[in-house]
């Protein structure tokens, strides 16, 4: 009963041997040196310096994103609701988003060549 699994075992263990034997042992891979993706250099180091202007630039998109998906269904709230109430809160909410835009330029945030 344990026989064919004793010899199957014995089996793939002989071949794994035969493999580290025979087979071609290669330390320098082709693929290792080579650049991936983007061009960078995988044998460089992981922790390379991050721009800090990918980060605000990241921060300022993300902000928007989530205010944009909170000004989508404004409409149709509308229509539901009283719409002067609904208008004059989409306007204050945009005039924030406005302000805090002209706020980020002032500031530098959105100058890439700084």
């Amino acid at each position: 009963m344990f026989l064919p699994i004793v010899l199957s075992l014995a089996l793939c263990s002989v071949l794994i041997f035969l493999n580290s034997m025979i087979g071609k042992k290669s330390t320098n891979d082709r693929e290792k040196p080579s650049p991936f993706e983007c061009g960078f250099d995988p044998k460089s180091s992981a922790r390379v310096p991050f721009s800090l202007r990918f980060y605000l630039v990241a921060l300022v998109f993300l902000i928007f994103d989530v205010e944009i998906t909170l000004i989508l269904p404004m409409p149709v709230l509308m229509n539901q609701s009283n719409s002067l109430v609904m208008f004059t809160l989409i306007i204050f909410f945009l005039m924030i988003l406005i302000i805090g835009l002209f706020h980020e330029w002032n500031e530098g945030a959105l100058d890439w060549d700084k």
